[in-house]
């Protein structure tokens, strides 16, 4: 039979790079967010850091991931039209997130996605409508790790060994790591029912990791 690492295995694309958990990625998202900002005022009712690189103490790989939260995902047009014109180039081929519940439909995942300007250190941008379930799931998922180094930890060494079995595939590093983010969503959506969790951030969190949304 045929799997995912057989085909992925003699297959090159992107390299995977982690690196150790850089304090200065707070400060580069904290630019970019005010940069954005600017651009595009009151569309986006909230920008966030997000992925990795939002959590301290996770490995990741060098890229600050922002997600911008809107109104109404369908009508976004004049934000994104802002957004390029600041340089921020459209990732026209994504169009939606990916999900492993085949109840989850193509329409509660739509998103926009772009890049950084052309010569920037390498951004992903994130444009989900509020309430969306990956809108949700970003900042839940951002939270968790935080506040539970042992889980941010095991995720750390899972992303460790992902890249060493597909140190030049970034498709075969995603699939073997999207198992445990499945298990890390189903385990954080016990301690926000626990803890009282929202989106709006109840459960208080240390100076070092506040950092993440304006």
């Amino acid at each position: 039979m045929t799997t995912p690492f057989d085909i992925h295995a003699h297959r090159a694309s992107r390299p995977v790079a982690l690196i150790e958990s850089d304090p200065h990625w707070a400060t580069e998202f904290a630019t970019l967010a005010a940069r954005l900002g600017l651009a595009a005022g009151p569309a986006a009712l909230r920008i966030d850091h997000i992925g990795s690189t939002s959590v301290p103490g996770l490995a990741a790989k060098d890229v600050i991931d922002i997600q911008v939260t809107v109104a109404d995902i369908d009508r976004c047009e004049a934000l994104l039209q802002a957004l390029h014109g600041i340089g921020f180039r459209r990732g026209e081929s994504i169009v939606h997130d990916e999900s492993s519940d085949p109840a989850v439909t193509l329409h509660a995942l739509r998103k926009r996605y772009m890049r950084e300007p052309a010569g920037d250190k390498r951004v992903h941008l994130h444009l989900r409508q509020l309430g969306a379930l990956r809108q949700r799931h970003a900042l839940l998922f951002r939270d968790f790790l935080r506040a539970t180094p042992p889980v941010r930890n095991g995720y750390a060494l899972l992303k460790r060994r992902a890249a060493t079995l597909f140190p030049h595939d970034i498709d075969g590093y995603l699939w073997l790591k999207a198992p445990l983010i499945d298990v890390i969503h189903a385990t954080a959506e016990q301690w926000a029912e626990a803890t009282g969790w929202t989106v709006d951030g109840v459960v208080p969190m240390s100076d070092d990791s506040a950092d993440g949304a304006v």
